[in-house]
């Protein structure tokens, strides 16, 4: 089947030298790496751009006072 510009595929081979499990970690990792997974979570549900806004402010303010207590912390030592 020939692949389009924008087909988004990901193919493995299974051999018989490798086994069925060691072949399944190949594509997860694969998966992974391409970002897939999470694409896939990302638009399992529809959210309007106000709330992602909102959700991305506050994930950006509990970083931030992650990192300044963090360094709170080593100023201590």
């Amino acid at each position: 089947m020939p692949m389009g510009k924008n087909d988004l595929s990901v193919k493995v081979n299974v051999d018989d030298q490798y086994r069925l499990d060691r072949s399944l970690k190949k594509f997860k990792r694969l998966c992974e790496s391409y970002g897939i997974v999470r694409e896939y979570r990302r638009r399992q549900s529809y959210q309007k751009p106000s709330v992602r806004l909102k959700e991305k402010r506050i994930s950006a303010e509990k970083r931030r006072k992650k990192s300044i207590s963090r360094e709170r912390k080593f100023r201590r030592i």
